[in-house]
Formats: C-alpha cells, sequence, structure tokens
C-alpha cells in the first residue's frame, strides 16, 4: 500500500509521551497520521489537509475536545472522530458522545485497543497490509519518543524472551487453550509495538483472530524465528 492510498488521521495530543505512543500505534495499521497538541493547530492542519478520522483529546492547553470538535464539524460535517481521555466518568464519556464524537478511549489503553478502535472506522483491514520489515526503527523510535538507548534496552529484553514466548504459544495452541493463546498475543503486541518488531506484530493479530488456524500458527513461529535471528546478526554498533 503507497502512503497516497493510506488513511489520514488527525491526532490531537498536548503530552508528547503519549502522542508518540498513540500516532505509533496508529501508523502501524498502516495510515499516516498528522500530530498536533492544540485547538489552533488541529483547526490549522485539517483546513489544509482532508481527514479519514480525527482523534482528539478531551483537555487540551487552549480548550476543550468539544471546542475542536465543534470547529472541525465546520471545515468537514462527516469526518468521524474518536475522542481519548485519562477520565473514566461515565458522565465524560457520555458528554462526549453526545457532543458528536463516535466513541471514547480511556487512557491508558493499548496498542491493540487504539488500533481496533481506529480500523473499526477507517475499515482498514488486517489482510490489506503489506509485508513489512522485522525490525522498523522509525516505529520503535516514534514510540519511545526518539530515545535509541530505551529502544535497544528494549529490544534486548524483548529478543531475550521471545524464544520462550513462541514455546508458550505453541503449548497452548497443542491443548486448545485459545484463550491462553490470546493472552499471550495480547502482550506481544503491545511489545512489538513499542521494540518495532512491526511483521512479529502482524502476524500475531493475524493468529489472535484465529486461534485454532494452523496455518496462521505456522506463519507465527516463521515469523518469531526470523525477527530473533535477525537481531542476532545485528552489529553492537547497530544495537
Amino acid at each position: 500500500m503507497n502512503d497516497a492510498a493510506m488513511p489520514r488521521v488527525l491526532l490531537v495530543e498536548d503530552d508528547p509521551t503519549s502522542r508518540a505512543f498513540l500516532a505509533a500505534a496508529i501508523k502501524a495499521l498502516p495510515a499516516r497520521v498528522d500530530e498536533v497538541d492544540n485547538v489552533a493547530a488541529a483547526v490549522a492542519r485539517a483546513t489544509a489537509t482532508r481527514h479519514d478520522l480525527w482523534l482528539v483529546d478531551a483537555h487540551l492547553p487552549d480548550g476543550t475536545g468539544h471546542a475542536v470538535l465543534r470547529a472541525l464539524r465546520g471545515l468537514h460535517p462527516d469526518t468521524v472522530a474518536l475522542a481519548h481521555t485519562a477520565s473514566s466518568q461515565p458522565d465524560v464519556a457520555a458528554s462526549l458522545r453526545a457532543a458528536g464524537f463516535a466513541d471514547v478511549l480511556v487512557k491508558p489503553l493499548s496498542a491493540t485497543t487504539l488500533q481496533s478502535a481506529v480500523r473499526a472506522r477507517l475499515e482498514v483491514r488486517p489482510g490489506d497490509v503489506p509485508k513489512r520489515p522485522l525490525w522498523d526503527d522509525a516505529t520503535a523510535a516514534t514510540a519511545l519518543n526518539g530515545n535509541t538507548a530505551h529502544v535497544q534496552a528494549l529490544r534486548t529484553l524483548f529478543a531475550d524472551d521471545l524464544k520462550q514466548l513462541r514455546e508458550r504459544v505453541r503449548n497452548a495452541a497443542a491443548r486448545e487453550d485459545h484463550p491462553g493463546i490470546e493472552s499471550e498475543l495480547h502482550k506481544l503486541l503491545a511489545s512489538c509495538g513499542f521494540v518495532g518488531a512491526v511483521r512479529l506484530g502482524d502476524a500475531a493479530a493475524a493468529l489472535r483472530r484465529a486461534p485454532g488456524d494452523a496455518e496462521q500458527l505456522a506463519a507465527f513461529e516463521r515469523i518469531a524465528d526470523e525477527t530473533a535471528a535477525a537481531f542476532a546478526w545485528r552489529t553492537p554498533a547497530s544495537r
């Protein structure tokens, strides 16, 4: 899928760490993401560019999610909008939905939860995602706010555990323990996003949707082995 064919998302979030995490998760769909941190910037970006979805923080330095949505609706009345908030109060979610948000995501949330919500609105099918690199440095750097030392430290831990995780998934499959497979893959998906193991993340998502599928299991195991091997031959300088 070329860049022009990817859906485009406007992400409005003032916290840099949260913004980096949310953006990395959405880009992994794949999708293009325009990142802004306030109401004025959101309106300016939406004026210049048409988006397929808006993902808006409920509380911003210069206004609220309600204010953002009102301003954006004046430009594009039909664009779907999702709100994200740290508040778990039911009345907050109800107020945001009443304002016109299609759904309200409560932070902290996993990359999988975010991707599922966005994918449902954009109709991005995982089967449409092209074959991606085993290790994507840009995705990992974005998820961890450009801290390459953290990226490499997390990748080392991830690679060290990958063989054991692969075996746990295989053993759960042998027992036809689908909840056990789902539990292992749920944790793995978030980790893949943080370390940039994007092809393994795609394989894990596919197996999670069909935990009893022998072909999906075989593909997952093969890509897990390829991911671990690719990490092992990297030079110390690149690691």
